[in-house]
């Protein structure tokens, strides 16, 4: 078969289900092109997008600038590994810290490789900087986190589905309680070794779970009084996506340690990076951490694009606006609808509760007569569905996305 042969939607399935590895259950549309808020499939209907590759394509599907700024590098310079400098990496490297208000940024590519580099910075603090017996680093996280799937990151997961089967697992972590302070300072009086406290936000594999309105803030306090570093993993949560360039910033909240990615390139290019300053950064030295894409002229110029972009269109206030109005026009619609039990989020980041339990099929159902409808979602957790749009998205748009939501709900209801 020839690459460039058009393939029907249910071609294109079968290759998959065939030749590649079964560790996804995609919904069933085969998508082709993209453009802003849209995307189509192979036999040309088309679709909102309201997943956004899990918030990585904040800025839209191929936005002309980022794609721009991609192929120019592209066709100049692509790769060096770090064996070289770069003409790219310390302009973008400058850009993203006063971006962000650190001094340093460690540039990788996924998120997950992201979360195990700020693991790697905070034990090593820990060992070089406050004193722990080597071997002894702590690193308190918490119940129905979602930082990726390597060895280390499952170790920590309650998802059993990405863990069974792959032990033994990596040792050193103490599992608490999402959104209580009372179990995070209990963990952090009763071992001296605590390095860190790594968090999402908003947890939002976990179906968006918004903490209460306080909680990162007196958990950073808790962390400062315990000298503890307060790692946040804004991989999901950040560049714009809930209505603030980052999520802890709706509580002033400045971490130790930041993790981001995906919408750090906009979706059009792996990239990902751990920011902190230099008390801490400093652990790192040549030889001890790296990466060969990590900080390519490529990943640079589009992640400095990517960054253009959510400050030149104020997508940050677009964000916060349109998810005001989503949540409130979902909330009008509720009451007369026994299947959705809540809407919650921050932001464009939003989640229906689903009036069924985790094991039924409904949420997924729901989707599927989405997709129907012209609106692409995912759902997580079994009865949560999760809705996260491009940021690019205006109040128009978003208007008839509610009412595809609302008339779907309505008739699956009947």
């Amino acid at each position: 078969m020839a690459v460039l042969e058009h393939l029907t939607s249910q071609q294109a399935i079968e290759l998959e289900n065939k030749y590649g590895a079964h560790n996804y259950h995609p919904l069933p549309v085969v998508l082709s092109k993209g453009e802003g808020v849209y995307v189509w499939d192979v036999e040309g209907k088309k679709y909102y997008d309201f997943l956004s590759a899990y918030s990585a394509v904040n800025q839209g599907h191929c936005h002309p600038k980022i794609i721009g700024a991609m192929v120019e590098q592209a066709k100049t310079l692509t790769l060096t590994s770090r064996a070289f400098f770069n003409d790219m990496l310390g302009k973008y490297e400058k850009y993203a810290t006063e971006t962000f208000g650190f001094d340093k940024l460690l540039p990788m590519n996924t998120g997950a490789e992201a979360v195990e580099t700020a693991l790697k910075v905070c034990r090593r603090w820990a060992y070089q900087k406050k004193g722990i017996p080597e071997n002894q680093a702590k690193v308190i996280v918490c119940e129905n986190n979602f930082h990726g799937r390597t060895t280390t990151i499952i170790s920590f997961s309650n998802d059993e589905v990405a863990r069974k089967n792959y032990g033994p697992y990596t040792e050193g972590f103490v599992k608490i309680e999402y959104d209580n302070l009372t179990a995070l300072e209990n963990a952090l009086k009763s071992n001296p070794h605590v390095a860190g406290f790594l968090v999402e936000p908003i947890q939002g594999e976990a179906g968006v779970y918004v903490p209460f309105e306080g909680y990162l803030k007196k958990a950073k306090a808790l962390c400062e009084k315990y000298n503890v570093l307060f790692i946040a993993d804004e991989v999901q949560t950040g560049i714009a996506r809930t209505g603030k360039m980052l999520a802890v910033d709706h509580e002033d909240v400045k971490p130790d340690i930041l993790i981001l990615g995906k919408a750090l390139s906009g979706g059009v290019y792996p990239v990902s990076g751990v920011l902190a300053n230099d008390d801490i950064m400093e652990v790192i030295t040549p030889g001890s951490h790296g990466s060969t894409f990590g900080g390519n002229p490529v990943a640079a110029a589009v992640s400095t694009a990517a960054l253009e972009v959510i400050k030149e269109e104020n997508l940050a206030h677009n964000a916060q606006e349109l998810g005001e109005l989503f949540r409130e026009e979902l909330n009008k619609f509720i009451p007369s609808c026994d299947l959705v039990v809540k809407v919650r989020g921050k932001g464009l980041l939003n989640a229906i509760v689903i009036n069924d339990t985790e094991e039924s099929s409904t949420a997924w159902d729901i989707c599927m007569a989405l997709k129907e409808n012209g609106l692409l979602a995912k759902p997580t957790h079994g009865n949560i569905i999760r809705f996260a749009p491009p940021l690019v998205m205006d109040r128009e748009q978003l208007m008839d996305c509610v009412s595809i939501i609302t008339k779907t709900l309505q008739d699956f209801s009947k």
